[in-house]
């Protein structure tokens, strides 16, 4: 039986009860853990071992990983329910619990994920990905398209024949005058682009019912005030789509490619959009780079 004093002395550290709360709701191993408290492995892994050698959790294996349970007396998790009032964070821990939580019961994304370490991998003649999203843009309709960070606007030069307006916003003038001509060559009137700032795009509220961000969030000085100029932007019932790197450890990426951020997790994504209003948010890796440094993508989803 756990020592009553010891586990209370274990009770006085908030990251602990953070801990215990989580473990309560379900049994997590230290990566999950790790996301959910935005802590380095090395701290959740002593505080959760002090935890075990007081008999307050228990581990089991399961594959690569070590999975946590909650073992300590009803007694003493009462008054860590108590005590979590006086911590901040527990009710952020709630919500990223039930993202992750989530993203687990997500079947279909453990096909896709398993789909997408083999296609590509075996020939076959006139199947790429890129014949399959330019099939799915042709069948996507949409009324006005934001194409935040839109640089040259590839995208949206893909997205404008089957919107009735879509608006092309960069910062480098350079980029638009080339988004300019190009559209201008292909005929695309109803591609606009604007000279402006992810960050507070020249556009009116609730002007527009699809916003993207591809691949422009991790330049944003303040990635969340570029999420909240969205959803700003966006129409009631609207959506914001934004593909981006996953959080990667490649420092040299600032002078190579001018990036701000080195990424983002799924859990800043999920959090970034959830504060500033967005519902019924997903995020999943799409993507993974054959080659060093072995960039991932990341897409998110959200509602208005």
């Amino acid at each position: 039986m756990p020592s009553i004093l010891k586990s209370l002395k274990l009770l006085s550290d908030p990251t602990r009860i953070r801990i215990l709360l989580l473990l309560a709701d379900e049994s997590l191993n230290v990566a999950e853990l790790q996301e959910i408290l935005g802590m380095g492995q090395s701290r959740i892994s002593t505080q959760l071992s002090q935890l075990r050698q007081e008999g307050l959790v228990t581990s089991s294996r399961s594959g690569k990983n070590n999975v946590y349970t909650i073992s300590a007396p009803d007694a003493l998790m009462e008054v860590a329910r108590q005590a979590a009032g006086e911590i901040p964070e527990v009710e952020a821990d709630s919500q990223t619990l039930s993202h992750i939580l989530r993203k687990r019961r997500d079947k279909t994304r453990a096909y896709f994920d398993e789909l997408a370490g083999k296609f590509g991998k075996r020939y076959v003649p006139g199947r790429s990905w890129k014949s399959l999203a330019e099939a799915m843009l042709k069948i996507m309709t949409y009324d006005v398209v934001a194409d935040l960070g839109a640089g040259e606007g590839t995208l949206a030069q893909l997205l404008a024949p089957r919107a009735k307006k879509v608006i092309a916003i960069d910062n480098a003038p350079n980029m638009v005058e080339f988004g300019k001509k190009l559209a201008m060559e292909h005929g695309l009137s109803h591609l606009e682009y604007r000279l402006g700032d992810i960050e507070s795009p020249p556009i009116d509220d609730n002007a527009v019912d699809l916003a993207i961000f591809s691949q422009a969030l991790h330049h944003a000085e303040r990635p969340e005030r570029a999420i909240a100029a969205a959803h700003r932007i966006l129409q009631p019932g609207g959506k914001l789509v934004i593909l981006d790197l996953l959080q990667h450890s490649f420092d040299q990426a600032r002078d190579l490619y001018a990036d701000t951020w080195l990424g983002f997790s799924e859990v800043d994504l999920f959090n970034m959009m959830k504060k500033t209003g967005f519902k019924e948010i997903e995020t999943t890796i799409v993507d993974k780079e054959a080659e060093a440094p072995h960039f991932q993508t990341l897409l998110a989803i959200g509602q208005k």
